[in-house]
């Protein structure tokens, strides 16, 4: 469990220094994810990566671990929200407006998404 945190953690930190040292426009946890994943998946082929966390399903046993306990990531910012709750009565109407466009617009775009590869699909498949 301590190695496959390391391992996660260690693609953080690479994602982190290369994100601010080239200046990308991206968070680095996501460029450390992105590592972790070229990992994951080139472990498989290449029998010097299948040591140490990256054998016997270390990092996925670590990851569900956390999954698992993923509802306490959010006990900082409901304390936030709790703490800041004049700013969000003051925009309330603001914010509710933003969150039910932003939902509108996903699901349009999911359904969206949807039709077009049920489209795509459905024309590469031979008919019976």
């Amino acid at each position: 469990m301590i190695a496959g945190l390391s391992l996660i953690l260690l693609c953080q930190l690479v994602g982190e220094a290369i994100v601010r040292g080239v200046g990308l426009p991206m968070p680095g946890p996501v460029l450390g994810m992105a590592f972790l994943l070229l990992l994951l998946l080139t472990r498989d082929h290449f029998t010097a990566l299948r040591r140490g966390p990256l054998q016997n399903d270390a990092v996925e046993t670590t990851g569900r671990s956390l999954l698992g306990h993923l509802s306490l990531m959010f006990i900082p910012a409901g304390v936030g929200v709790v703490k800041k709750l004049d700013l969000v009565i003051e925009h309330g109407a603001a914010i509710l407006l933003a969150l039910s466009a932003s939902v509108v617009i996903t699901l349009l775009v999911t359904v969206t998404t949807f039709l077009a590869v049920n489209r795509l699909l459905s024309r590469s498949q031979p008919a019976p």
